[in-house]
């Protein structure tokens, strides 16, 4: 939350915030340690999900901590986690226990190494950052995240991006407002399944768990949105697309021009401007255990997102997924069926498996997707 003048707010006033407010949700606290206690780091086919385990040794984390109302309701080890320092000077020990480690940054882009949380609690944080950064924030979580991690956040219901409220007795703070349906759909594609979504008091207030799957990097006005058909599980175990050695669309990428770092979906985006999904978020062996219903439900997210972000052309790598949801008639190249009301190409899968396409042409479909994005579709 660096750049964001909320920050500034709470750096110079953290004193008066903290006499005149007050913990809020006690009542989602407790449900929320009761969630952690009974385990919902699950493990995913009777293997554990990270090589230390559920243990421990993971961290519950309260993003966006402020002075510190919710830390004594959260098991240990916590993390204080606040991009105000005056804020976080005034966290201290739980009544009897351990002090939390306590840290200054940014939700946009969290200081922690992979799988290192097992539950995160993050009340009224996000709430500060334009809805725009909020897809690639949650990326960013669910990177830190063990899969089935427990996480709760809250944020404002209505529709309205990052601005100042009128009746503000703190001002200068700015906040973005989310329809649900709208939220939905985020944390889908951040890989968090919502298991409930309350609203009190305008206020949503969301129960989720951390998938084993990918989050997406996405923004608005991307050059490209690469979609593909979905991870597998071991893109999913390794949080990046087309991750086998044997693929070739990070090869096929890199020459042409659309990234400048291999299996870095966060790279290509904040410097690139290349965007990345699927039309599916669960992950499978296999492509032929994907359900219509599923398809369905993929593409119309697909389309809410596009329409919503304005890609330069939606580019998708496979065609099965494209002929299954799609048109079952389709041929590599640009699309006649437009995306969100965005240009749609369609190219040949980059997987090893597919012999027949070599990397010089795969080379050259994704440098005319990218053609088709500077041309306006």
């Amino acid at each position: 939350m660096g750049r964001d003048p909320s920050v500034g707010v709470y750096e110079s006033r953290s004193q008066e915030w903290t006499d005149r407010r007050t913990r809020h949700y006690g009542d989602r606290l407790d449900r929320f340690a009761a969630r952690l206690a009974s385990g919902g780091t699950a493990r995913r086919g009777g293997d554990a999900t990270d090589s230390a385990g559920p243990g421990s040794d993971k961290l519950v984390a309260d993003l966006g901590c402020g002075p510190g109302w919710h830390l004594d309701g959260l098991p240990p080890p916590v993390l204080a986690l606040d991009a105000s320092r005056a804020m976080l000077a005034r966290v201290g020990a739980a009544d009897g226990g351990t002090a939390p480690l306590r840290v200054a940054a940014d939700l946009r882009a969290l200081p922690l190494r992979d799988r290192c949380l097992r539950g995160a609690w993050a009340s009224r944080s996000y709430i500060h950052l334009a809805r725009a950064e909020v897809p690639l924030a949650l990326a960013d979580l669910h990177r830190a995240l063990v899969p089935g991690a427990a996480v709760e956040l809250h944020l404002f219901a209505g529709d309205t991006e990052w601005d100042e409220r009128a009746d503000d007795d703190f001002p200068g703070r700015r906040f973005s407002h989310w329809p649900e349906s709208w939220l939905r759909d985020v944390l889908v594609g951040a890989g968090l399944a919502a298991e409930s979504i309350e609203q009190r008091n305008k206020v949503l207030l969301v129960a989720a768990k951390r998938l084993h799957t990918l989050a997406d990097t996405v923004a608005p006005g991307m050059r490209v949105l690469v979609c593909g058909l979905n991870p597998s599980l071991y893109a999913a175990e390794v949080g990046v697309g087309f991750a086998r050695g044997s693929n070739r669309f990070w090869p096929a990428a890199l020459a042409a021009g659309l990234v400048s770092r291999a299996r870095d979906p966060r790279h290509a985006l904040v410097a690139r401007n290349i965007g990345m999904t699927d039309l599916v978020k669960r992950p499978t062996r296999q492509a032929a255990e994907l359900t219509a219903a599923e398809y369905g439900e993929g593409l119309a997210r697909l389309e809410r997102l596009a329409e919503r972000l304005e890609p330069g052309v939606v580019c998708f790598v496979g065609l099965a997924g494209w002929r299954a949801a799609v048109d079952r008639q389709a041929s590599p190249g640009p699309q006649p069926r437009r995306i969100g009301g965005r240009p749609a190409y369609l190219m040949p899968s980059t997987s090893g498996l597919n012999a027949r396409t070599s990397l010089d042409e795969l080379t050259a479909h994704l440098r005319a997707a990218a053609s088709l994005s500077e041309g306006g579709g």
